[in-house]
């Protein structure tokens, strides 16, 4: 394995990291603008990937938009804006969020402070600490550091699935020709929707 690491955000970081989602998001869905960072907390002008969820509280909830990258030359600060306006697009579950959407719709950061290039998946992989990367040529696909610890996936099933988001077969992991990438994050999320922040590391 290989690994490479960026600085841990601080919670006041981390709820900032989370604002700024939320600001980007409320922005993009109310007036189809774009968020300029201006300013940014001294974490912000890291490198290092981001992923953003939106996920609805109505009902049973379901996921309202996921975007991000593993790795980044970008500052954080940018990486937020920019995969928070994904992941409330079109181009992430198929349907644009709408404005009557957001005072239901909860957001959460990945921030990615170390990434493990591994050749050995099965052995190396460890649901609840780590997340999951997948890719063969523009293939791409991920999941979440939480996702496999809220539906009790083993490990092969993390796998398997990664695989299967990127357009792979759920078995492609064991390919010589697919790169897997773990992941070690913090996640910041929001309990409730504009509501106190809970931190969660991997």
């Amino acid at each position: 394995m290989s690994e490479a690491q960026t600085a841990l955000f601080s919670y006041d970081d981390g709820r900032g990291a989370v604002d700024l989602a939320r600001e980007a998001v409320d922005l993009f869905v109310n007036n189809g603008q774009r968020k300029q960072p201006g300013s940014m907390r001294d974490a912000f002008y890291n490198r290092a990937g981001v992923f953003i969820r939106l996920q609805s509280t109505q009902g049973r909830g379901r996921l309202r938009g996921c975007a991000g990258t593993v790795q980044s030359t970008d500052r954080v600060g940018h990486t937020i804006i920019e995969a928070a306006i994904q992941a409330a697009s079109t181009d992430s579950c198929g349907s644009e969020l709408e404005a009557a959407e957001l005072s239901s719709t909860a957001i959460s950061v990945c921030i990615v402070t170390d990434v493990i290039e591994t050749d050995d998946p099965a052995a190396d992989l460890a649901v609840g600490t780590h997340g999951l990367a997948v890719q063969k040529g523009s293939q791409f696909g991920w999941l979440y550091p939480t996702v496999p610890v809220e539906n009790g996936w083993s490990e092969f099933e993390y796998l398997d699935r990664t695989c299967r988001k990127a357009g792979l077969s759920p078995t492609a992991w064991e390919k010589d020709d697919v790169d897997v990438l773990l992941f070690r994050s913090q996640v910041f999320e929001e309990r409730t929707p504009n509501g106190s922040i809970k931190e969660r590391t991997f």
